[in-house]
């Protein structure tokens, strides 16, 4: 019988826990945060967030941006997800993830609002779900 050894890889492992202290960062305030408090900074940049229905939705910023331009952007996107989705919910997002980045690439376009008319960008997906 050989004794089983488990070895870890100090390299993956600093890269997880780099990556679960990032989240940590970034979940603590969401987690205390006041009621009607919609950023907070992060390092370098600034987090924008929304909640709609139980769902968070966030943008990572540069602090100098316009913090209402990109919170109506969120509420834009929840606005056409609930068009195609009927009240989203989080198992809409999950199991129809290919449908969120078609939207999403509709109205942000190397991280820069390209669209913000709703009619446009559900006009676009009505002619891109023909396709299929």
């Amino acid at each position: 019988m050989v004794p089983s050894i488990a070895l870890s890889d100090p390299v993956h492992t600093a890269a997880e826990q780099a990556r679960q202290d990032s989240a940590g960062e970034v979940l603590h305030p969401l987690e205390e945060s006041e009621k009607h408090k919609v950023e907070f900074e992060f390092r370098t940049h600034k987090v924008i967030y929304r909640r709609y229905a139980g769902l968070f939705f966030s943008l990572c910023v540069d602090i100098t941006d316009n913090e209402l331009a990109y919170l109506e952007s969120i509420h834009l996107f929840v606005e056409i997800l609930d068009h195609f989705f009927s009240n989203v919910c989080e198992l809409d997002l999950v199991f129809n993830f290919h449908k969120v980045y078609l939207i999403l690439d509709e109205f942000i376009l190397a991280g820069e609002l390209q669209e913000t008319s709703k009619r446009a960008i559900i006009e676009r997906m009505g002619e891109l779900e023909k396709l299929e």
